[in-house]
This record gives structure tokens, sequence and C-alpha cells, in this order.
């Protein structure tokens, strides 16, 4: 085969690649940040585009002025829908994404399940635990479909993926997993974009605890910050987070080299480091003395890992794993350790070898 048969054939595979993506229908449950960013990149693909939410006033403003208060910069084509009525939403869609918050992901699609086909798959990029049931975003989502229809084909998506920087066409990367290998190429080919490149994965477990105990490790480095504790302190918070974040996902059935790739150590680095990071950003300020009932109060964005902090250390304790530095964060949240304290205990802990998982 000759470089130009080769270079032919591969553009042949890039052109069907592209025209099976226009061929689905995507309804995006949650108008969100990242809800947003991913409807304005699908209708840059040409994909048939219709956002749900929750609230009437808020789909109403969006369809009128095409923008999002939450991010301001950001155009939504005229070609995505705008509904609210779960019905007409779903009625035609082929593939769904969630992209609601975690303690609220049940809430939003027990109304709406009913409304969607049995054999349609869901996309969750949402991250984090339900603190009631101490299930993953993808299983609370199962719950729910598994009530009108029983069980459905569920993918994630996950990644270092600042709604901001996806919304300027930054380059970035994200990880498609699902049990279904075919289900997993289907949500990279729908995504994948010149700018961001999508992995494929069949570790759902690993992908999502590692997108929700990032936030939670997240908001120990905004606090370290806060404190001015320096770059040396922060990046041993990194690796030793890292740590507790293997022992739980092998603990749970994951595999331990996918907390080491895109989704893992990845999103790791991005929420613990980006300025624009709200779990980061809260951490900061309880770093620097502010109350978090006060922080919440002031920004109009769902922190994560202030409630998955606690669900994160209720699955830990369930399961026997170790992990101090999410319960330092959950003690600061909701029992009254001052940052300072809870950093001069996990400083006394005993010394020993270093050990990843």
């Amino acid at each position: 085969m000759t470089k130009n048969d080769a270079n032919t054939q591969q553009s042949a595979r890039a052109h069907d690649a592209d025209a099976l993506s226009r061929a689905e229908r995507v309804t995006i449950v949650g108008e969100g940040q990242m809800g947003m960013v991913l409807a304005a990149m699908l209708a840059e693909r040409g994909v048939p585009v219709c956002v749900w939410g929750p609230f009437p006033a808020v789909i109403e403003e969006l369809s009128r002025t095409r923008r999002s208060p939450r991010m301001p910069g950001l155009v939504i084509d005229t070609a995505v829908r705008f509904e609210h009525d779960g019905a007409r939403a779903l009625a035609d869609a082929t593939m769904v994404v969630s992209a609601i918050p975690t303690q609220f992901v049940r809430t939003a699609w027990q109304p709406i399940a009913a409304h969607l086909a049995r054999d349609v798959p869901v996309v969750s990029v949402t991250k984090g635990i339900e603190d009631e049931t101490l299930l993953r975003p993808s299983q609370v989502i199962a719950d729910a479909a598994r009530m009108a229809h029983g069980e459905r084909p569920v993918a994630v998506l996950s990644g270092p993926t600042i709604a901001a920087e996806l919304a300027m066409r930054l380059p970035a990367t994200m990880v498609s997993a699902s049990t279904d290998a075919a289900l997993a190429e289907r949500v990279q080919r729908t995504f994948s974009l010149p700018w961001l490149r999508i992995y494929t994965n069949s570790d759902v477990v690993g992908v999502e605890i590692a997108g929700a105990a990032k936030n939670v490790v997240a908001i120990a480095a905004g606090m370290v910050d806060g404190l001015g504790l320096g770059s040396n302190a922060k990046s041993a918070l990194l690796a030793r987070g890292l740590a507790e974040i293997v022992r739980l996902g092998s603990a749970l059935g994951a595999r331990p080299e996918t907390f080491f790739g895109i989704a893992g150590v990845g999103d790791l680095a991005t929420t613990c480091f980006s300025p624009e990071g709200r779990n980061r950003s809260c951490g900061e300020a309880i770093g620097r003395g502010e109350g978090l009932a006060e922080y919440l109060a002031r920004t109009d964005s769902v922190v994560e890992g202030v409630a998955t902090s606690h669900a994160l250390l209720a699955l830990a304790e369930r399961h026997g794993v170790d992990m101090p530095i999410v319960r330092a964060v959950e003690s600061i949240l909701f029992h009254g350790t001052t940052p300072a304290h809870a950093i001069r205990d996990l400083m006394g802990r005993e010394a020993g070898a270093e050990r990843v998982g």
C-alpha cells in the first residue's frame, strides 16, 4: 500500500465517522456550564441538539438570548433547541447526555425517564457520589431509568475539561468509558473534534471514582493555596491524594492504571491547579478564613466536592479504605475543624514506606 492509498483510507474512515455522528440526535439533560459547552460542540459538528432543563424560566431565557449567564462569552447556535417539556425533549433522541449535578441527578431523571426509548443510551458527564445512596452518577441514572424501562446502556464521558477552556476550543482530551465497547466508540465518534481527542476505556468504575474523588482533593489543594503553604505542600497533597483514590478504586474493582491516565491524574491536576476550578476556589476561600456557607451563598455554581467529601468518606469506611486527606476535608467542611489543625494532624501521622494503591 502506498502512502497516498493509506491517506485515502484514513480520509474515508474519518468521513464515515462524521456521517455516523451526524446521524445522532442528542438531548442534553442539564443547562449548566458543561451542558452548554457540549451543546455548542455538537452543533459545531452538525449534530442535531436539544437541551432540557428543569426550570422553565431559565430555558425560555436561553432560547431567547442563546447565552448562559455562567458563560457569557459562549453563544449557542440557533440550531440548538431548548425544551422544558421532557416528552418533547426526548421524543426523537438517539443519545442522551446527563449533565446534572450529582445530588440532583435522581430528582431530574425521575419525571423524564419514562419518555426515553428503552434502547437509547445515556452518557453521564457528572462527577460525584450520591450522598444518600453512595452510588456513582451512572448508577443513579440506571436506577431512575430502570424504574421506567428496565436496563439501559450507559456510558461515562470524563477527563480534564474546564468548561471555559472547552468553550474557547483549547486542546483537550477526554475518556469515553463503557463496558460496551461499541457504545464507548460511538460516544467517541460523536464528540470528537479537531481540538478534542477522546480515548475509549472499559473501566467505568475507575473513571467515575477518579472524577468524584479528584474534586475532594481539589478542595484540599485550594486550602493549601489559601493558607500560602507553597508548591512543595501542594504537590505532596496531589501525590498522596492520588494514592488514596487508587486505594478506594481498587477496593471497588477498578483497574489501578485508570487512575494514572487522563480521567485520573490528568483530571486531578487540572482541577487542583486551574484558577477556574470551582472546588479548588472553594478550598482557597476556606483556607483564607471564609466559612463554607458564606462561600456557597455567593457562588452561582455547584461545588460538587462538598457533598462528595461526605459520601466518599462513607464509601471508604464501608470498604475499609483509609483516606486521611478526604477525612480531613470532610472534617473541615462539616465538623468545624480548622484547615491549619487538619494539616498538623496529617503531617503528624506516622511515617512509613511510600505506597500508591
